[in-house]
């Protein structure tokens, strides 16, 4: 099951804050910097620091390779300061009934 666009657009790892390589057919966030995996189960990715995996030399280097051959980008831009998600609500009046934030 593929995770939510949005979703995908706010995650981020909670160690470093920067961002993560989505494998979706191996459910799997990934972050380069740290050599760390954060494994997606049941649809739901598993964002703590002591459940993730730190993987050897062997395994970094297929998943870089594999995200460079596949096209597979980082899931959001560190150097843009505020995310599609949060400007889209920035830009959206709340509707009729509901608070302003």
């Amino acid at each position: 099951m593929p995770l939510d666009p949005l979703l995908l657009e706010i995650l981020a790892c909670p160690e470093d804050k920067g961002p993560l390589l989505y494998f979706e057919d191996e459910d799997t966030l990934y972050n380069p910097r740290l050599r760390r995996r954060y494994h997606i189960r049941d649809g739901i990715p598993v964002m703590l620091i002591d459940e993730a995996e730190t993987v050897g030399e062997d395994e970094h280097e297929r998943l870089r390779a594999r995200a460079k051959t596949e096209g597979i980008e980082p899931n959001f831009d560190p150097d843009v300061p505020v995310s599609g998600v949060a400007a889209k609500r920035e830009a959206t009046p709340p509707a009729d009934g509901e608070p302003a934030e």
